[in-house]
């Protein structure tokens, strides 16, 4: 399997992950908080909360997917080095109301370095890329 096929997975990988988590805030918003590592507001006025991290999740994985489909996979590299902010605040999030080092680690930690692996790999697969193309060439020259 070719370095951009494993890429272009971990692409996938990156996307369907949020999508996923998204749908299941907004579809399933009293088992969803469990596996996020925060407990839900007991008198359900976090309601709102739900929406938004369930919102945030679909339009990461969408825009990842919509970058990935038109081929803008320099540009899908900085827009996932950037996604990577979520798991990482998520993680803070985790620590600093309540839930466990343990969860913010292997949960939203570890998530945040396989979207900087993608990040990384998409990045140095552009420069690539760039090397190898007639522009390239010339700047090189």
């Amino acid at each position: 399997m070719s370095k951009q096929r494993i890429t272009t997975a971990l692409v996938i990988l990156t996307a369907a992950a949020p999508l996923f988590f998204g749908l299941n805030f907004l579809l399933n918003p009293h088992g969803a908080p469990d596996g996020f590592g925060i407990e839900p507001w007991p008198q359900g006025n976090a309601q709102g909360y739900f929406v938004v991290k369930g919102v945030r999740d679909l339009a990461i994985g969408a825009t990842a997917l919509v970058l990935l489909a038109l081929g803008q996979r320099r540009a899908l590299g900085w827009v996932i080095l950037v996604d990577a902010t979520v798991p990482l605040g998520d993680a803070l999030a985790v620590v600093t109301h309540g839930g466990t080092l343990t969860t913010a680690l292997t949960v939203h930690v570890s998530a945040a370095c396989v979207v900087l692996l993608t990040a990384g790999m998409l990045l140095a697969e552009g420069r690539t890329r760039t090397a190898h193309s007639p522009v390239g060439q010339a700047l090189s020259a």
